[in-house]
């Protein structure tokens, strides 16, 4: 199952990991907490971290094109909630 893995360092990280998440369940499934996430993406499932310093995404999907979907959604999504911060691109390790 591929799997891949980034970072996003922020002193933000729970108010992200809050905000991705509630706005990811207005279309698929999403369980969280204070630090921590998990949403169903319909190709792949991604959990998040929040820690004091850094929000950590895990990927896992089926396919190698599912999991290259659900890591440009997440990209795409926490570069516009975290505008002011000026975030590039993530860095997986697949």
């Amino acid at each position: 199952m591929p799997t891949a893995r980034s970072t996003f360092e922020t002193k933000k990280a729970p108010r992200y990991l809050q905000q991705l998440c509630k706005h990811f369940a207005h279309k698929v499934d999403v369980r969280y907490g204070s630090d921590t996430g998990q949403v169903d993406f319909p190709l792949a499932q991604a959990d998040l971290t929040a820690h004091s310093d850094r929000l950590e995404f895990e990927v896992r999907a089926e396919s190698r094109d599912g999991l290259e979907r659900t890591k440009r959604i997440l990209e795409d999504h926490i570069t516009r909630f975290a505008f002011r911060e000026n975030p590039k691109t993530l860095e997986w390790s697949d």
